[in-house]
């Protein structure tokens, strides 16, 4: 995966969790079209209006339609891992954290890679469940290794728990990734930055 799919990946995810889309939105239909009559073909088209128009309604802050429209699109297609997310996303706007991390799960099952659902999720358990945040995000870096922000976020938490080899290890990856994250380091861990990791993220031990 390049770095610039990471990017987009990671900004997708704040445009729908801040309703924002560029997306262009195309006219919302009243009724869902038999999905047994439909081709493939339909069935992808009107899956990709009803994930237009979810956002749409997420922009609008009704959260209740958005959460329809993407029912919907799973009526067509139960292994969209978009629509999946995007139902984390409300879930996690209106407070319903179990209801996120199912749904981000859901996605997860269904694309290990997902680097959005990945992420959101991580950044979501990051002071609730720290282990488990760690786990989503060593996950995410096993798809694009180099990615400093992810290392950064791994380092923090580590960090945060005193298991600080392990901290040290992220944040020597995240500086030898891209070396002006360096004064982000935390005081402590700033000397060590500067020196080269000793292990991956899949040889740390939980």
């Amino acid at each position: 995966m390049k770095r610039t799919r990471l990017w987009a990946g990671l900004a997708g995810a704040a445009a729908v969790a801040t309703g924002v889309t560029f997306w262009a939105i195309q006219s919302d239909s009243a009724e869902l079209p038999d999905s047994k009559s439909m081709s493939a073909t339909q069935k992808a088209r009107e899956t990709g209006r009803l994930l237009q128009t979810a956002l749409k309604q997420q922009q609008q802050h009704d959260s209740e339609a958005a959460t329809r429209s993407y029912k919907r699109v799973l009526d067509l297609d139960p292994d969209n891992k978009f629509a999946w997310y995007g139902l984390g996303v409300v879930a996690q706007t209106s407070g319903n954290t179990f209801g996120a991390r199912t749904a981000y799960d859901k996605a997860l099952k269904i694309d290990p890679s997902f680097m959005s659902a990945l992420y959101t999720e991580a950044m979501m358990l990051k002071s609730s469940d720290p282990d488990r945040a760690v786990e989503l995000l060593k996950r995410a870096v096993a798809a694009e290794p180099k990615a400093a922000m992810l290392n950064m976020q791994i380092g923090q938490i580590l960090a945060a728990k005193g298991r600080d080899k392990e901290a040290k290890d992220a944040f020597r990856r995240a500086v030898a990734a891209d070396p002006s994250f360096r004064p982000q380091v935390p005081k402590a861990y700033r000397d060590s930055a500067s020196h080269s990791p000793t292990s991956s993220p899949t040889e740390d031990n939980e």
